[in-house]
């Protein structure tokens, strides 16, 4: 039984070992998996959780490296298909802590992940799954688009289907045409989480326990909001819950987000509250912001449990 299925986009991350420098003088890159619900994938499994992803690459040696990096992070591959005329995505960024992280996305003329077809899904893996996680990104053009609904259609808007609103604006021609999508979505799924600027694309407000109020509205049951150096706002029909950061000198921040992906979905499944594991998703995304790379950085139970106790005596 796969305890976390994630389903989106994969693709090789080459990221400059150089910091603070522009890419048109790095010299020297190191190679990781990337993607963000196939880094959530990672950060279960390193969690202890059994977790799989369901995406395509390219018939090609960055699409056979995806496949080993997933068995090497104890990530189940197979749902994981190559697409014979596309190849895998390549994704560059440049790192100027603590905040500046462009990224160039090489998606042409356009990424296997889209090309997840409706009728190549296991409709009762993933409805068995017990936490099911899809992102916006996974929405933005066909066939994608229907197999992510057909997927919802099979979970039947079951317990910790979860909806990570993931907006990148160079994946859409139209933000009107995202924000509407997002929001047929939003009835289909039970969790949504998101920081400020893509809670604005869903709900059309940045005001952290506003837009909390209007994905549960719109038909989430639990809605996180994230806020960077503000925190998390957590929210449920009957509860809400604000977490503070934890300190963290910054070294590359992309993967934090999905550090706190994998800690969300292993503290909904272990059935802690609220705030608990809003705090164990805080402290995970905080160990990968202070490291290099995305998948290979994902945190063990002991670094978080560990970063905790010194967020505690802080």
């Amino acid at each position: 039984m796969t305890e976390v299925l994630t389903m989106g986009r994969v693709g090789v991350d080459i990221y400059p070992l150089q910091i603070g420098v522009s890419l048109r003088e790095v010299e020297t890159f190191g190679k990781y998996l990337g993607g963000s619900p196939t880094n959530v994938a990672v950060a279960a499994a390193r969690l202890g959780r059994s977790s799989a992803v369901i995406t395509r690459t390219g018939a090609d040696p960055f699409g056979a490296f995806v496949h080993d990096a997933l068995r090497e992070y104890g990530v189940d591959d197979r749902h994981v298909k190559s697409v014979a005329h596309l190849p895998t995505p390549v994704t560059f960024c440049e790192i100027h802590p603590p905040d500046h992280f462009p990224l160039y996305f090489y998606r042409f003329p356009k990424a296997p992940d889209l090309e997840i077809h409706p009728d190549e899904l296991d409709l009762a893996e993933i409805a068995a799954a017990d936490l099911f996680w899809g992102t916006v990104t996974g929405l933005s053009q066909q066939p994608s688009l229907d197999a992510h609904h057909t997927a919802w259609e099979a979970r039947n808007r079951r317990r910790f289907t979860v909806l990570d609103l993931d907006y990148r604006p160079m994946f859409w021609s139209d933000l009107h045409v995202a924000r509407d999508r997002v929001r047929d979505a939003l009835r289909q799924v039970t969790v949504a989480v998101g920081n400020l600027d893509e809670v604005e694309v869903a709900t059309g407000t940045r005001e952290p326990y506003r837009a909390g109020k209007l994905l549960l509205a719109a038909g989430a049951e639990i809605a996180v909001v994230k806020q960077g150096g503000g925190g998390v706002l957590g929210m449920t029909s009957d509860e809400v819950v604000e977490v503070a950061p934890v300190p963290v000198e910054v070294v590359n921040g992309l993967g934090a987000g999905d550090a706190f992906g994998g800690a969300l979905c292993h503290g909904l499944l272990a059935g802690w509250p609220l705030a608990r594991t809003l705090r164990y998703a805080n402290a995970a995304g905080s160990i990968v912001a202070g490291r290099l790379a995305c998948a290979p950085a994902m945190p063990t139970v002991a670094e978080i449990e560990f970063a905790l106790g010194e967020a505690a005596h802080a």
